[in-house]
Order: C-alpha cells, then sequence, then structure tokens
C-alpha cells in the first residue's frame, strides 16, 4: 500500500490581499491609529483558516515583486491600464508578509516572476516530489494548471463555499477538452484588468465555441477561411496581437528556484512574533483563536519559546530562494515601537473591595456623595435590560480603588431596600455619572423606581465620536488606549453557549474583581477621552447631544410598544393565502415544482427553462450558478410574469418571516409591550439605528408593508398615536449649506421642490411638469445628496448614460451653488481628510486622496452626504431632547415611542393631542434653525398607519 501523498498549499498572497481589501471596504477596520486593518485581518483570517481546517503538511506565500517582470518586456503596456494600488493594500502587504514570516511560512518572492509563474513552477516540482497541491486564489487563470494532483483551491468569499476544482471541473466549467486550452480561451477573451488585448469582439463565450471549434488559437489563425464577416477580419488583423495574448496569458513554470520539501514543511508559529504583530494591529478576537488566549494574556507570558528555532533561521528570513526580495520603498512600513507588555488586573496594584453590610454600605455612600463624580456599573442576570435583575452595583471615584455592592436578585424586597440606599447618589442631579454603555444601566434601574439623574459621561460615547468607525466595547478601549487587558467575561461565566452561566449562579466573591475592574477602566477611560474631546472640538456635541439623549432613549425604550397580535395573526394567515397561490401560478408556468428560494434552482427554470433573457446578458455568479438577485429579476420583470411573481413572492414572504410571524414573538412578558434597543454608536453618520426589532427597515414603499405599521396601535381607547416626521429634511440642509437661492426660495414659497427642479432642468413652466418629469426630478434631487454619478443616475432612471449626463449638467446649470458647495466640500475633505456637521461630528474620510479613482470616488461622495446626513441626525436628536424636557416638565402623559429616520411617534391620552402636537411640531421645527423653514407632516391615528 502506498504512502498517502503530502498536502501543499500555495497561496497567492496580493489576489487574497485584494480579495480581502474589497470584503471590508463597506465596513473598514479602523484601528486606534487610525489604520485601516482590514486587508491584513481578511488575508490573516484566510491564512488561519487554511491552517486550521486544511492542516496541510507544507505552505508557502507567493508574493509579486515590485520590479517589472518577462511580460512587460514582451508587452510594454501589460497591465498598463490598471488604477493605482489602493493605499490600503499598499500598507497591508509588508504587514502580510510579516504575518506570513511570523507564522513560520516562507514568503516566495523572486525579481521579474509574479506570484501565479513561482505558484505555477512549484506546484509541478511538488507534484513530482510526491505532493497533492493546492493553489490557493480566487484567480480562475490559475485552472490552466490543474492536474490530476494539482487544484484550484477557491477560498470561501461573501457567503459561498470554499470551491476545490480538479481537471473534471475545470473541464466542465471552461466548456473544453483539455485543461491548456483555458489559455487559449484567456488568450482570445483577453483581460481588461491586465491590459492583454485579446482579438476584438471575441468575448469569453465566443471564445470557448472558437476553441471548441478549431482547438487552439494557432489553429483558429490557421483557418479563418472557415470564419463569416467581421469576426473573419479580426482573426486575421489582429492574429498576432491574439498570439501575444496568450502568451501573456500563459503562467510560465520554469521560474529558476529550487524546490525545498523541509523549507516548505509546516510545524506553528512563532508565538512571539504573532502575539507583537497582532497587538500592533489590534487583532484581539483572532489572537484568541490563533493563540488559544487573549492579547494580555499572550503579551503577559514569558518569552519561553524566543529560543526555539524557528522556520526563519531555517530558511533564509522565511525566503525560499537565494534571489533577494525587492524592497519596495513605496510599501515599506516604518517599524513601529514594540508595544510594551499589555497589563493586566494580574500584573497591576489595585483596591478593590466587597461591600457586603449595611455599616459597610452607608460608608460607601458618604464618601461618594462627597465626589463631583462616580464611575458606576451594574451587574445583573440577563443582557436584556428590560427583563434583567440587578445582582449587583460597582462604584469607582479614583483609578485603581473600586468599590462592589452585592443585590440579592432572588429576594426583590431586599433587593429594592439596598437600591433605596443608593437613590442619594443615583438620582442626584449634581453628580456626574461615569459608565461605559450606561444607558443600559439606566434602564435596568428603572424597574427599581430609579430615576438617574445628573450629568452622564458614557465612554462609548465619546469614543465614537472621536472615532465613529471603530468597534466601542470596553476591553478593545481598555486594551488599545490603556494598554490594559480587562478579565474576561468567560473566566467568570465559561465559554459562551446554553451551558453557560450567569451573574446570578456566582457567588459576590467571585464577582467582585471582575464589577470593580470594570468601573475602574471606565473611569480610566473617561480621564483619558475627556481632553481629546476638548481638543477635538467635539465636547459641545457630547454634552448637549449624545449625552442627554441617552436619558431620552432609555425612557423611550422602557416605555415600548403596543402591537395588535390579532391583527397580526390575521395578516399572516392572509399572506400565507397570496404566498400559496402565487406559487401556484409559478409552478403552473414553470410546468414543474421547485424551490422558489433556492437560487440555483430558480435560476435553472428562468434561464435554461423557459430561456429568459437575450443569452448574452445573463449573469453568473463567482461559483457558476445563474445570477438570480433582486436588480436582475426587477431589469427582467416587464419580460415575463413569472419573474414579476417571484419577485412579489419574495417581498411577501420576507414581509411574513421578519415582520408579521416575528414581532409577536418579541412582545416583553412583563408588559406585554415591544421593547426595541437604540444603539447610539453604529452608525458613522451619527443616524440612530435599532435591533431586536429592527423598526428602522420596515418597507413603507408597498401597501403591503404599510400595513405591518397597522399593527403598531395606542395602548388603549382613550390614547391615540402621533406621527411627526421631517419632509425632505436633506435637501433643506443642502439648500441652506449650500445657500443656493433657486432652493431656498422654493422651499421659502412652499413650492413642489421636485416639480420645481424638474421645471428647471428640463425647462418647461411648472405647469406643464408631468408626472414622469417630477419623478426624474426627485431621484436627481436626492441622488445629488448621494454624490450620484451619470451612470448610478442611468440605472436608477432605466435611461441611457448621455441622457442622465445631460440632465445632471442641466441640474448643476440651473442650481450652480450647489455645484459649488459640493466642489468645496470634497476640496476641505481633501485637505482635512474628514467631513463634518454643524455642530462637529466628524465623519472620517482616509482615501478621500487615494490614487485609486474608485476608492477616492467613494471617499468624495462620503464628503458631499456625510455633513448633511449627520446634521439631519443631529436636528432629530435635538427635536428628541427638547421634545422629552417639554414633557417632563408639564408633567403629560403623552409619551415618545419611537424614531424612525426623519419620524417620531408619540402615544397621547386623547386629551392632550390639541395641547401637544402644536409645541412637538414647534420643538422639531427649532432644532437647529437654519435659512430655510422646516416642514413636519403631522397626523393623528388610533395606529401608526393611520397617523403616518
Amino acid at each position: 500500500m502506498s504512502e498517502p501523498r503530502k498536502k501543499l498549499f500555495l497561496l497567492d498572497a496580493l489576489a487574497l490581499i485584494y480579495r480581502a481589501h474589497f470584503a471590508f471596504s463597506k465596513n473598514p477596520r479602523i484601528n486606534s491609529k487610525g489604520m485601516n486593518t482590514g486587508a491584513a485581518l481578511g488575508f490573516t483570517n484566510t491564512l488561519v483558516e487554511v491552517l486550521q481546517k486544511e492542516q496541510p503538511t507544507h505552505i508557502g506565500v507567493a508574493f509579486d515583486s515590485a520590479a517589472k517582470t518577462f511580460r512587460h518586456e514582451n508587452f510594454a503596456d501589460y497591465k498598463a491600464n490598471r488604477q493605482a494600488q489602493p493605499e490600503d493594500i499598499s500598507i497591508a502587504i509588508p504587514y502580510c508578509k510579516k504575518i506570513v514570516e511570523a507564522f513560520n511560512i516562507p514568503v516566495l518572492i523572486m525579481d521579474g516572476y509574479e506570484a501565479d509563474d513561482i505558484i505555477g513552477t512549484m506546484a509541478q516540482k511538488a507534484e513530482k516530489a510526491g505532493f497533492d497541491v493546492y493553489m490557493m486564489t480566487p484567480d480562475k487563470d490559475y485552472c490552466q494548471l490543474v492536474t490530476d494532483h494539482i487544484f484550484l483551491y477557491k477560498p470561501a468569499f461573501m457567503g459561498n463555499a470554499i470551491d476545490v476544482w480538479d481537471v473534471q471541473k475545470v473541464l466542465e466549467k471552461w466548456e473544453v477538452e483539455r485543461v491548456e486550452q483555458v489559455i487559449d480561451i484567456l488568450g482570445l477573451q483577453g483581460d481588461a484588468v491586465d491590459n492583454i488585448p485579446g482579438i476584438p469582439g471575441i468575448g469569453e463565450k465566443t471564445a470557448k465555441s472558437l476553441i471548441q471549434r478549431f482547438g487552439s488559437v494557432e489553429n483558429l489563425i490557421a483557418n479563418t477561411d472557415q470564419l463569416k464577416g467581421k469576426q473573419k477580419e479580426n482573426v486575421e488583423k489582429y492574429a498576432d496581437q491574439g498570439m501575444m495574448s496568450k502568451e501573456l496569458a500563459t503562467i510560465h513554470c520554469n521560474v529558476p528556484v529550487e524546490f525545498s520539501e523541509e523549507g516548505l514543511h509546516y510545524d506553528g508559529p512563532n508565538e512571539e512574533q504573532v502575539t507583537e504583530l497582532f497587538a500592533e494591529l489590534e487583532f484581539r478576537q483572532l489572537a484568541q483563536r490563533v493563540l488559544g488566549k487573549s492579547l494580555g494574556e499572550a503579551a503577559a507570558a514569558p518569552a519561553a519559546k524566543a529560543g526555539r528555532k524557528g522556520k526563519a533561521a531555517a530558511v533564509n528570513q522565511t525566503s525560499l530562494f537565494d534571489a533577494p526580495a525587492a524592497a519596495d520603498a513605496a510599501l515599506a512600513v516604518a517599524e513601529e515601537e514594540v508595544p510594551g507588555v499589555m497589563q493586566s488586573i494580574k500584573t497591576t496594584l489595585q483596591d478593590y473591595h466587597l461591600i457586603n453590610t449595611p455599616e459597610l454600605r452607608q460608608s460607601l455612600l458618604q464618601y461618594l456623595l462627597k465626589q463631583d463624580e462616580v464611575s458606576w456599573d451594574t451587574e445583573t442576570t440577563s443582557i436584556d435590560a428590560i427583563t434583567a435583575r440587578l445582582v449587583g452595583m460597582s462604584f469607582c471615584y479614583r483609578p485603581g480603588e473600586a468599590y462592589y455592592v452585592p443585590v440579592p436578585h432572588h429576594d426583590l424586597q431586599e433587593a429594592q431596600r439596598i437600591v433605596d440606599e443608593f437613590r442619594p447618589l443615583l438620582e442626584n442631579p449634581n453628580i456626574s455619572k461615569v459608565g461605559q454603555n450606561i444607558k443600559y444601566d439606566i434602564l435596568v434601574l428603572k424597574k427599581y423606581n430609579v430615576d438617574v439623574q445628573g450629568p452622564i459621561f458614557d465612554t462609548m460615547l465619546a469614543h465614537y465620536l472621536l472615532e465613529p468607525e471603530m468597534r466601542h466595547n470596553m476591553d478593545v478601549l481598555a486594551e488599545t488606549y490603556l494598554n490594559y487587558s480587562p478579565v474576561p467575561i468567560t473566566d467568570l461565566l465559561g465559554p459562551k453557549g446554553k451551558n453557560q452561566k450567569t451573574m446570578a449562579d456566582l457567588a459576590p466573591e467571585a464577582v467582585k474583581d471582575y464589577a470593580c475592574e470594570d468601573a475602574d477602566i471606565t473611569l480610566q477611560l473617561k480621564l483619558y477621552f475627556e481632553p481629546l474631546l476638548q481638543e477635538q472640538g467635539l465636547m459641545k456635541l457630547f454634552r448637549e447631544v449624545e449625552s442627554p439623549l441617552v436619558q431620552v432613549l432609555a425612557d423611550v425604550e422602557n416605555e415600548g410598544m403596543s402591537i395588535d397580535t390579532d391583527a397580526l395573526a390575521d395578516f399572516s394567515t392572509q399572506l400565507e393565502s397570496e404566498i400559496i397561490n402565487i406559487e401556484k401560478r409559478i409552478f403552473e408556468i414553470a410546468g414543474e415544482q421547485f424551490n422558489i428560494g433556492s437560487p440555483k434552482q430558480l435560476g435553472e427554470i428562468l434561464f435554461d427553462k423557459l430561456e429568459l433573457h437575450g443569452k448574452s446578458k445573463i449573469k453568473k455568479t463567482k461559483t457558476g450558478q445563474y445570477a438570480t438577485g433582486e436588480e436582475i429579476l426587477v431589469k427582467m420583470a416587464a419580460e415575463h410574469e413569472i419573474v414579476r411573481l417571484i419577485l412579489d413572492h419574495r417581498q411577501l414572504t420576507k414581509l411574513k418571516s421578519t415582520y408579521v410571524d416575528a414581532l409577536p414573538q418579541l412582545v416583553c412578558e412583563l408588559d406585554g409591550r415591544v421593547h426595541t434597543s437604540f444603539n447610539q454608536a453604529v452608525t458613522a453618520t451619527g443616524r440612530l439605528s435599532s435591533t431586536n426589532p429592527n423598526l428602522q427597515n420596515i418597507p413603507i414603499r408597498t401597501e403591503r408593508g404599510r400595513e405591518i405599521r397597522k399593527a403598531f396601535v395606542a395602548r388603549d381607547s382613550k390614547h391615540q398615536i402621533i406621527s411627526a416626521d421631517y419632509s425632505q429634511i436633506e435637501l433643506r440642509i443642502m439648500a441652506d449649506f449650500s445657500g443656493d437661492p433657486t432652493m431656498k426660495e422654493a422651499f421659502k414659497n412652499g413650492l413642489d421642490i421636485h416639480a420645481s427642479t424638474a421645471s428647471k432642468v428640463f425647462k418647461v413652466p411648472l405647469e406643464q411638469v408631468d408626472s414622469e418629469m417630477r419623478r426624474m426630478a426627485k431621484t436627481v434631487n436626492f441622488g445629488i445628496i448621494y454624490g450620484i454619478s451619470a451612470f448610478g443616475l442611468a440605472e436608477r432612471l432605466g435611461i441611457p448614460r448621455r441622457e442622465a449626463a445631460d440632465i445632471i449638467e442641466a441640474y448643476f446649470q440651473e442650481f450652480p451653488a450647489v455645484k459649488e458647495y459640493m466642489d468645496s466640500t470634497i476640496e476641505k475633505a481633501r485637505e482635512l481628510e474628514y467631513a463634518e456637521t454643524v455642530l462637529g461630528r466628524r465623519r472620517y474620510l482616509r482615501d478621500i486622496n487615494s490614487r485609486n479613482q474608485t476608492i477616492r470616488a467613494f471617499a468624495e461622495r462620503n464628503a458631499i452626504n456625510a455633513p448633511i446626513q449627520g446634521t439631519a441626525a443631529d436636528i432629530i436628536k435635538i427635536a428628541m431632547i427638547n421634545i422629552h424636557d417639554y414633557l417632563r416638565q408639564e408633567k403629560l402623559q403623552t409619551r415618545m415611542m419611537l424614531q424612525v429616520h426623519d419620524e417620531l411617534l408619540f402615544d397621547a391620552p386623547k386629551e392632550e393631542i390639541e395641547i401637544v402636537t402644536p409645541k412637538i411640531v414647534e420643538l422639531m421645527t427649532n432644532a437647529l434653525p437654519l435659512s430655510v423653514p422646516m416642514e413636519i407632516g403631522l397626523g393623528v391615528g388610533d395606529n401608526w398607519l393611520e397617523a403616518h
């Protein structure tokens, strides 16, 4: 019996780095130094995943050299059209090399050759040496190298699973008889990214059919007499170009490198180097996954393994080749100082006390009442603030010294008595309360009838203003800014899962240090962040908007909303019936039953069986399935009834599962109401978001979606719902910011802004503006706020790009001040690398000066939009604070229940409606005065739909 073949993985570093960069592009990972670590994080995740899941015996990572290759010598324009490499990738590459080296994996790099040539050469040599080789890359060009023992290993991406291609799969996917014919197809169709020209008029589909017919590019050129028309003319005219393109597309497997089995053998990482790099890049979760401990624990551990001979020494600093690796000055990263050893509760002195007698509690209270500010935290039975019971409270007023007061959660009377002892502190309006996500603690205390008062300093919100796109949890903040690793919650409660304990299961002595540390670290973070808020001009926004809003949101969440569960049950039955009828009709048209929710089965029905859509327009996903996303189906809706039915089916099933059936499950047993949770520190723009349930995303553009609002009802027959929303707030802000006289005049005169815009852009009198013109003008108005391009407008309106460009040009001719504002805003953002609102809320735009046009354009759109959207967010937040204060001061029973985008919802006794509605309109109108008037839409009804 022969021995099993050894397993070698060869990774194409740059392809994986690019893939990681774009995966994180919509949700960048910015660390405390302002560096976008998304590309390095994604690459490292991929590396770790392959090491843990595949457990290769041998591994190497190939990088492209900075030097030009033989392909540039043969074809000067090779890769000439490529956009400049995104700066974040340029920064990531040297870090990725360091990470590979820290894992004791050789970096494979050689001047004059690309990574695919190195991988191809090594793969073929390894195959001869008895290896199964897996080329890990998303790049399809590697298919030409696949053999019985060399495989293409496509990593998981955007929900698609790992895909391993063998010879049979390559032949099926490329529709060829021999693997090497992949090169012929690549040569014929060319590659716009690498500027490989190919032969004009030949795309992927035509290339496949020609190679199926002629077998190779050479044979095609030799038999042009069998071709017709323009195709014959092009193949004859561009024959040399086609041959050159085939050569450029060929991966060369003759790189002068030696295959070293020992050098590629993998036997684990250098933990010390990995710890240092992960600490510098702030890869905390990855550290736990790779090292089995937190960064703090890993950094504090003695360097026991420092003397171990790592692979770096064995293979010449992990470069397997004698040829020196080219040092690309543009990619060089300045050496950072080695981070100091992370501190923890085990390495620092602290004075933490258990306060568990009436005498000790009274003594502590006397000291607390003498302070100007106290850091305060709660320990509870649950993360759900509405249902959680108190287990204990911790207090700190001096760094390094803290006190834990246990509360008997099982004895509600005794728990109330202990909480009441601290009421003089908690309700003292003159003592500032410092907390991390303090809204949670305020909400928990409401069940004990405590109304927490006094100025608030929430460290989570402070950091959110300072670095809106970073993470804001306390452990991250402590490690980042205090070089301190807090006690992990899993040390107390055990690993996550159904068997994890709660704080209620632990003795006070076991909780004391953890709870005291929370209050202590929070106070230290407050002392760190406060001067930074002052320096960056954010203190006014923090003190006057974000901090007072905490109390408002706590009251709104505590209030909750009444849901008509019977109405939802009826609606669910109705939707079920409609869905079944739609399914029957879909199956009737299709001629068979299939899983409508399966993209694979749906694609086969639409494109193979029913042959919908022109074949040239059919798109496929990276896994080879037909693309059946909503955007594609909407474009096809006019073509066939089945497509419209599928879109209806999707809409109704999502409505039913996400809202109609889910909302009744979220009704709280304690009060029979639904309590959403507002997130103040999530969106980069300053807008609030909501979870459990997410009420910001209830669909309102369709009649069926609007029906959901009918289920949100007043608390009883003596109350009604008031809805108040800002009309076109972002357009009004644009008019104010730009100072455009035409826009301002339209708003001041109460004109229909979209009709007014249509009149100007299409150059017709206002009375001759039809609904189609208005629709187009509305799209332009809102698109301009988001920096829409001609391409984007053409897509939205379904018109040619040239026509869209003409509309945008006409818009800027009519509203020149808007264009001037947009240009000056981008220019200012280029200088500062951030955009800001009237109140100083910042959106950092670190890519605004990128040499990569696509990335730069995205940042420019945010530069235009962020001040507008952020100012809109600030306006409604100020309105919420002022209305909340008014209702409290006047001791009215009307309660704010919900905020959704630009709309506020209230539950009001019928007798108060005439009193509060004019005041709500007034306070919303004057929240942040602009040079154009605000308009508030107001409605009253028994449910949200009626009121809106």
